[in-house]
């Protein structure tokens, strides 16, 4: 079966400038054509856009969506003044641990939902609030039935009165055996009051001899070593990067590591906003992604971040959309997704507005109108 999308207003496929009064043709699951409405091929079935705009699907490259419980009133203590310290990840860790599998799996099915309502049709979920091997396990196993892009991310924070180097050897020993079935990718959370740069390194290098592919948290609350290690192991991608030295943005756009930018994280605690410009002036290639958690970033939604990323890090909005789709993908090492060339998949949105411009001119609207496929 074909079917043909046409009467679009503006169609951004990331191939060039966006297309006015345009059309484009599925077959497949896939993109088969693009071009002007007038010049549009027959197709089976058709959806009239009315003079809606047409993007890619968003690729939220970063989530923490396996957990129980919230964490509401740390976010008001913050509001209040409290600083953010990382330290209310054992809450969420012991709200998970004594949850059953099927508040896990029901609690990430509503965020899966939620996100894809708002635009997401790719979406990348973290471990992490297990942090032991049976918990790990099964927080992967539960990811892996709502996404192929799972990540372990046992290495998360320390557990209270665990011995640091012992709980290192846990992570890259018995518990990175246990789930490297279950998982695509390895993390680790590098900054103050988490895993040393040595720390990170050994896990993420284990990760890697495992057979996983790496990727980290660095530079969030601090300056530190993790942006330079991202770059030196070929990871995929350095989340945060909030705190960058000059050799920092040096490595990354010397390198393929993405630098994916987590707006939501600044915005609900506070916190300095990475510099985006900096960034993309250098000629390192940005992400944007949610970080969707119960503690720092309790958001799902793309069109979100993309607001916050044009108002707050100086992007422009296209610089905006392409991070959020195109770069989430890159993000994930993926060149199937985040865009809409021929012989990509067919994973976009129907915007209920005329121009992708409408994302960050009208935040916090429900701009979403269809998601396919």
């Amino acid at each position: 079966m074909s079917l043909l999308i046409d009467r679009i207003g503006e169609l951004v496929t990331h191939d060039g400038p966006p297309l006015e009064d345009a059309a484009l043709v599925v077959e497949d699951g896939r993109v088969a054509w693009t071009g002007p409405a007038r010049g549009a091929p027959a197709a089976d079935d058709r959806i009239d856009a009315d003079g809606a705009a047409v993007v890619p699907g968003f690729v939220d490259s970063h989530a923490h969506l396996v957990f129980a419980g919230d964490r509401a009133a740390e976010f008001a203590a913050r509001m209040g003044g409290s600083p953010y310290t990382g330290g209310g990840i054992m809450t969420t860790v012991a709200a998970t641990r004594a949850a059953g599998d099927d508040v896990l799996r029901s609690n990430t099915r509503r965020l899966v939902e939620e996100a894809r309502r708002q635009g997401t049709t790719t979406i990348e979920i973290k471990s992490g609030y297990g942090l032991s091997v049976a918990d790990e396990v099964r927080s992967l196993r539960v990811a892996g039935e709502f996404t192929a892009e799972t990540t372990f991310l046992g290495a998360h924070v320390v557990p209270r009165g665990a011995d640091p180097d012992e709980y290192v050897a846990l992570v890259t020993g018995p518990m990175l055996n246990a789930v490297r079935e279950h998982a695509k990718w390895i993390d680790v959370f590098c900054d103050r009051g988490a895993f040393t740069g040595e720390q990170a390194h050994e896990i993420l290098t284990a990760g890697v001899a495992a057979g996983l592919l790496p990727r980290i948290h660095a530079n969030q609350l601090g300056p530190g070593p993790g942006v330079r290690i991202a770059v030196e192991l070929n990871a995929a991608s350095a989340d945060h990067c909030t705190h960058l030295s000059d050799a920092d943005v040096d490595a990354l756009a010397g390198g393929d590591t993405v630098a994916t930018l987590l707006p939501g994280a600044e915005f609900s605690t506070r916190s300095p906003y990475p510099d985006a410009r900096r960034l993309l002036d250098a000629g390192v290639t940005v992400a944007l992604a949610t970080d969707c958690n119960p503690g720092s970033s309790y958001t799902s939604s793309m069109p979100f971040c993309i607001a916050l990323a044009v108002r707050e890090m100086r992007m422009t909005p296209a610089e905006a959309l392409w991070a959020a789709t195109a770069g989430g993908a890159r993000a994930l090492r993926r060149d199937d997704v985040g865009h809409l060339r021929v012989g990509a998949r067919a994973h976009l949105v129907i915007l209920d507005a005329p121009s992708y411009l409408h994302l960050a001119y009208r935040p916090g609207v429900p701009l979403i109108q269809r998601v396919l496929p």
